[in-house]
């Protein structure tokens, strides 16, 4: 069970800290005696086992202590971002028919109206006393009564076990209203354990997070920190790059989690007299790194190794891409992870050979694939398929994918992204990366439109670095000598930036 990760840290390092955040800083005795007594909180406002628990709060302490009380009241947490507003958050409520709402107090405004179309909520826990405009007609106390009204000492009776669902996290829903990935203790016991040897964490380890805790790679940073008992520094956002940099010098960081937008950022900051040389490993998931960026990073923490990923929600890491093969094979995504079988389908889901070069949708099979999605028999039936060979669900990820000859892994495209121009089949991940590879490109974003001669035309969005001029037929002129013609954006726009989902990712949907 994932809550015995806080409870072995507390009983082996009590008074060693686990969790900075902001001005907060608790040890791991603290943690365990707050989160213990808000688990008895939640129990006697009603949540029982099984029960659905919403966080709606910033990168806080708060927000790490409630979610662990959680699993220690038998209950499911789900963290949602605080930038969502109304009417998405009453929407997850309902979804889930959560019992219990923790609250950000800033956030009332929006919180407090979705809280009223929620029915199935019984109670909200707000961070702070909030003005009572916004508390009518809802039962709300506040987070610092809640703690001391919780009992003192042990957590409540265990009621689940390691099948039952830990958590439900929300994919971003690019195509459609989200779905909830229910994933179990035995998933997140698995894939914790897996990341913590890929990573060699220690206990003297200290990750510093400025990823929102609603994103499953920001809320594994508390859980990988818990379960060896390594301290973990929570900043609020990375709205501020140079504010989280002079963090990692101050608080000694060894580890850092980051995508490409963030290192990105990174790559064009000039920092004289900060210390990084405590900085031992980089991760990075979402896309692919640029060797630019590596060599940016390189620069910045030379003495860090970069570890770059793949996975998915439902089934958390699936590849990692060893250090030592960064630069050899820049567009790969890695090696299977420890305990998971990858292979690829055609499109009536038959399985390939997996000959080098053969593209396919991506399968993967293993204790970290999770239980479905929450109370979505049709999405979880066309997602989790029995596997002939084992009779065990294997999960299809809907990613295109190919292998190399030695096995490691490429992305291609998400079946639904890839475009479909001159009767050829265009994966947009080769188009971009290509662009970021031309100097003076800082990010680009591969779309197809509708093309009345072509189908679709590739279009093209360009983030320029600073100082740098290019015009479209310079743009294309320079791709027509490393991509196959078809392959060439028809349209090429130059924009200030691209649209970013809160988890850092390229919001495609936004792009015409």
């Amino acid at each position: 069970m994932i809550q015995d990760f806080v409870h072995r840290s507390a009983e082996r390092w009590p008074e060693r800290e686990a969790l900075v955040a902001g001005d907060a800083r608790l040890t791991w005795a603290e943690l365990e005696r707050r989160s213990n007594a808000l688990a008895h909180t939640y129990r006697s406002l009603g949540v029982a086992r099984g029960d659905r628990v919403h966080l709606y709060l910033e990168n806080t302490a708060d927000a790490v202590v409630a979610w662990w009380a959680a699993h220690k009241a038998n209950a499911i947490p789900t963290v949602v971002n605080p930038l969502t507003r109304t009417e998405k958050l009453a929407w997850y409520l309902n979804d889930a028919r959560a019992t219990l709402l923790v609250g950000e107090a800033a956030l009332a405004p929006f919180w407090s109206e979705a809280a009223k179309r929620a029915p199935h909520l019984k109670q909200v826990i707000a961070t702070a006393p909030i003005d009572a405009a916004h508390t009518a007609g809802l039962r709300v106390s506040a987070l610092a009564d809640a703690m001391a009204a919780g009992k003192p000492g042990a957590a409540p009776p265990r009621e689940s076990s390691e099948d039952d669902v830990a958590a439900i996290i929300y994919t971003s829903g690019s195509t459609g209203q989200p779905k909830g990935a229910m994933l179990t203790h035995r998933n997140i016991e698995h894939s914790s354990g897996v990341l913590v040897d890929v990573l060699s964490m220690t206990e003297q380890d200290v990750v510093l997070s400025a990823l929102t805790l609603a994103f499953n790679y920001g809320l594994y940073q508390a859980i990988l920190t818990a379960r060896i008992g390594a301290r973990l520094v929570l900043e609020r956002s990375f709205a501020f790059p140079v504010k989280t940099l002079q963090r990692i010098a101050e608080e000694r960081a060894t580890g850092f989690p980051g995508v490409p937008t963030m290192y990105a950022m990174m790559g064009g900051l000039k920092l004289l007299g900060l210390d990084f040389s405590s900085m031992r490993f980089l991760t990075n998931t979402a896309a692919a790194l640029t060797p630019k960026h590596v060599a940016a990073l390189n620069r910045l923490f030379p003495r860090a190794e970069i570890f770059s990923m793949y996975g998915l929600t439902e089934c958390k890491r699936l590849a990692c891409l060893p250090p030592k093969d960064l630069l050899r094979k820049p567009d790969s995504v890695g090696l299977p992870m420890k305990g998971t079988e990858l292979w690829l389908v055609d499109e009536n889901g038959k399985r390939l050979a997996g000959a080098p070069g053969e593209i396919g949708e991506l399968v993967c099979r293993g204790p970290n694939v999770m239980k479905g999605y929450w109370e979505n028999p049709e999405a979880t039936a066309a997602a989790l398929k029995i596997d002939p060979r084992t009779g065990e669900l294997a999960f299809h990820t809907g990613d295109l994918c190919r292998f190399d000859a030695e096995g490691y892994l490429y992305f291609l495209a998400r079946k639904d992204d890839v475009i479909k121009s001159r009767g050829e089949k265009v994966a947009p991940k080769e188009v971009e990366t290509a662009l970021t590879e031309l100097p003076g490109v800082k990010e680009a974003a591969v779309i197809g439109v509708d093309d009345e001669l072509l189908g679709q035309a590739v279009k093209a969005f360009v983030v320029l670095e600073a100082g740098v001029s290019l015009t479209e037929r310079e743009v294309q002129k320079q791709l027509a000598s490393r991509l196959e013609l078809f392959m060439v954006p028809k349209h090429v726009v130059f924009v200030p930036s691209l649209p970013k989902t809160p988890t850092g990712k390229i919001a495609k949907t936004e792009l015409k």
